[in-house]
């Protein structure tokens, strides 16, 4: 936990920690529960296709209510069966189940049958050996221990194993469509404006060739207003053009009612090669990511969380590019390796990046008629410092020669600075950092 004098004295951090299972198996519970909801159903359509062909011999125009009914439940019918087959897809068979105290089921699949290796490209294959690490890691750096809520009764996924948060009937029924479940909503990444209702205050360097990217990010549980809006605090690494060919690398936290069901900030990490539109997906939710730790569950909520004018807590991320296989690597703490994204999921980040961007984003759907209260960071704004503002420290890229250098060329940029707000610095202990975020809706957001 960070107190405030630590900070002025240079002693600022402390982070989290993880853990262990018992026994599901994950498929047969999914599909036992939507058996039970088809049955019925099936049931029913036959009811009422049998009692309309019947009804016909007695009157001489068709009960449309009643064929309106049948087509919808047909139509719903139709929709369990999706579910459920891609619910079999993505929860893989598990050897052990962890109940998290906010009611996630955490499977420890075994590594071999993770969905990264469903894709054809990686069928038969085994995760990779650890890369070479990134030379010259920032001196202020503190050791730390990461702690996510599913692992806080000491419990974690054996070896050869990986921990896996399970997907539900109800995680899928929130999305907007199957198809669409695991995504993001398609649209541009911009740094100089808001788009689709999506609103920014990040930081960024552009104009040369970038290998990976580390930060750490203080996390929060900021309120989120609607379950169609999400808040989080991340990083981009980026390469392509801002339209159709656009690659991005995330990784952060977030709070997203729609993906998870609930207000905890969960750790997180997206990736795309169509800018968001066909191609990638949050986590493990499609075959992509390669995860190679038994401890860290993406997805999984964040605890502890930092409060304001309480104790501070951070999480470090890094990602970098492998420079012998040219893989994507992801750390989380203070040097937990998590996994990969292969190279070929790629076209323009095969080689580099051209723009890392750190910092928070919403949605700002505006249901009521005005902008959305939904909050950014800890919800206050920038100008507030340590301890009530949310921040970002000891922000890095990797050169070519794989080594962690500082920013050359921060630059801070919030699309309603009266909404949600950013303030750069640089010192001895925190390097390049950043304060950011807001309340949204207020006096002067309307």
């Amino acid at each position: 936990m960070i107190t405030e004098e630590d900070n002025l004295k240079g002693h600022e951090h402390r982070t989290f920690k993880l853990q262990e299972p018992m026994h599901v198996h994950s498929s047969t519970m999914v599909s036992s529960s939507i058996n039970c909801k088809i049955l019925p159903a099936m049931i029913l359509v036959f009811f009422l296709h049998t009692s309309s062909s019947v009804s016909t011999v007695f009157y001489s125009k068709p009960d449309f209510q009643q064929s309106n009914q049948t087509f919808r439940l047909m139509k719903e019918l139709h929709k369990l069966k999706m579910i459920r087959a891609h619910l079999i897809k993505i929860n893989k068979p598990s050897v052990k189940t962890i109940q998290s105290p906010d009611g996630d089921y955490i499977d420890c699949v075994p590594s071999h049958l993770q969905p990264a290796f469903d894709h054809p490209h990686l069928k038969g294959q085994q995760p990779l050996d650890p890369p070479e690490r990134p030379k010259g890691r920032h001196l202020g750096e503190m050791p730390s221990e990461n702690y996510q809520l599913w692992s806080v009764s000491g419990e974690f996924c054996p070896e050869g194993t990986v921990p896996i948060r399970r997907t539900t009937e109800q995680d899928v029924l929130r999305a907007s469509s199957v198809r669409r479940f695991g995504r993001k909503f398609q649209r541009p990444v911009r740094r100089d404006t808001s788009s689709s209702g999506h609103e920014h205050a990040v930081g960024y360097v552009s104009g040369q060739q970038y290998y990976g990217a580390k930060a750490s990010i203080n996390v929060w549980a900021p309120r989120v207003a609607s379950r169609y809006e999400f808040s989080l605090s991340q990083m981009w690494v980026i390469s392509g053009s801002f339209g159709n060919d656009l690659n991005t690398i995330e990784a952060g936290w977030q709070v997203s009612p729609e993906l998870y069901g609930d207000n905890y900030p969960r750790f997180f990490t997206y990736w795309t090669t169509d800018a968001y539109q066909t191609t990638g997906c949050y986590n493990l939710l499609c075959s992509g990511f390669v995860q190679t730790n038994n401890r860290i569950a993406m997805g999984a909520a964040i605890s502890p969380r930092s409060s304001y004018h309480g104790g501070q807590f951070d999480i470090s991320i890094l990602v970098w590019k492998d420079p012998k296989h040219g893989n994507w690597w992801l750390e989380f703490g203070s040097g937990t390796l998590v996994g990969y994204w292969p190279a070929f999921l790629f076209t323009h980040l095969r080689t580099h990046a051209t723009m890392v961007q750190y910092g928070g984003e919403v949605v700002n759907t505006r249901s009521s008629g005005y902008h959305t209260p939904t909050q950014m960071g800890s919800g206050h704004f920038a100008w507030e410092g340590f301890g009530k503002a949310s921040y970002f420290r000891n922000l890095q890229v990797v050169d070519w020669g794989n080594n962690l250098i500082p920013l050359p060329n921060l630059r801070v940029l919030a699309d309603h600075p009266d909404c949600y707000d950013i303030r750069g610095g640089i010192n001895r202990v925190w390097g390049n950092y950043f304060y950011y975020g807001g309340p949204g809706r207020n006096s002067r957001c309307p």
